[in-house]
């Protein structure tokens, strides 16, 4: 099974002493959160692969050369500001951390998310193509892959809709984004994609694939995925992962998140958070009905022999020295 650690929070941002506990002691309880006392136990022997994704992957770098699966990072990193992004950490000092986890695990396993893109007064279209041009520059060699979204009407997107204050996309701008986007990462050796959109953009430049493809996951895992089925509607052709975090725990509170939506819960959920229980929000009750978690690949196919990264050849170095 591949985890995603984690679409619904930024646990590597918050919770990674909680992650690393986890960890070590062999299992994580994930509650489902739709009925509150169904919990899946993953136990960490049956992951084959981690998806990282996070806004501030710094507190989890010097625990990497711990972990024994592969895993790869996506790292949301934007141009907007703290009237959109409270909380995100200062940008720069996040570029200086892609650049040593890149350095660890090489950079065609370290994706950067500019996402999601919205227009406004003040976030111009011409404004996110010169952020991104620059951004693509800083990160040349650091990392080969980008992935972008355009905003999308949930709860909590409409609710701060007044400080968000964006218009409708034209298909104007789709082609200037397209246009503009596939030229600075052509410059700098990188692609570009979209996630989860009806507008791919392919006809400007950008790359038809997945987030997570099935050719990366038999890559990194010599086995074969589902696809995600997540929502009947969801287009996504994403192998399936499993995600371990929960709703309205994230410390970012960033205007535009979907999981995030009730202020008041935020934090009373972090409150509740402690670093030694099994679970990321509060405690096991004996009312909950514990299931262990299965594989959930199809089946395995001949493992791949990819260049190994930096962090793998020590690792290795140092299991046979």
């Amino acid at each position: 099974m591949i985890l995603n650690v984690s679409g619904r929070t930024d646990v590597i941002a918050f919770y990674e002493k909680w992650f690393e506990n986890r960890y070590k002691e062999g299992f994580v309880d994930v509650r489902n959160p739709f009925s509150f006392n169904q919990v899946s136990r993953i136990m960490f022997k049956d992951v084959d692969a981690f998806v990282f994704c996070t806004k501030n992957p710094e507190p989890i770098i010097d625990f990497l050369p711990q972990i024994k699966q592969p895993f790869l990072f996506h790292v949301t990193l934007t141009s907007y500001l703290s009237d959109i992004e409270p909380y995100v950490p200062d940008k720069k000092r996040t570029i200086e951390n892609l650049k040593k986890i890149s350095g660890l695990i090489g950079p065609d396993r370290l994706y950067i998310r500019y996402d999601p893109i919205f227009l406004s007064n003040k976030y111009t279209l011409g404004y996110h193509l010169k952020a991104f041009d620059k951004l693509s520059a800083e990160l040349e060699g650091v990392s080969n892959h980008f992935i972008v979204s355009f905003i999308d009407l949930y709860a909590n997107v409409r609710k701060n809709e007044a400080t968000l204050g964006f218009r409708e996309f034209t298909e104007e701008d789709y082609e200037a984004i397209g246009k503009g986007f596939s030229k600075s990462a052509k410059k700098h050796c990188q692609t570009v994609q979209t996630c989860f959109e009806d507008r791919n953009l392919v006809e400007y430049g950008f790359c038809g694939e997945e987030c997570i493809s099935h050719a990366k996951a038999v890559e990194l895992t010599g086995k074969d995925f589902p696809e995600w089925t997540a929502r009947k509607e969801c287009k996504c052709h994403c192998v399936q992962m499993i995600d371990i975090g929960a709703y309205n725990t994230c410390g970012h509170r960033c205007k535009y998140c979907y999981a995030n939506f009730n202020e008041d819960l935020i934090n009373e959920q972090m409150h509740r958070h402690n670093p030694k229980s099994s679970l990321l929000i509060g405690e096991l009750s004996p009312h909950d009905i514990i299931t262990v978690r299965k594989d959930n690949a199809l089946r395995s196919k001949k493992k791949q022999t990819p260049k190994e990264t930096p962090l793998e050849t020590l690792l290795n170095n140092e299991r046979h020295s």
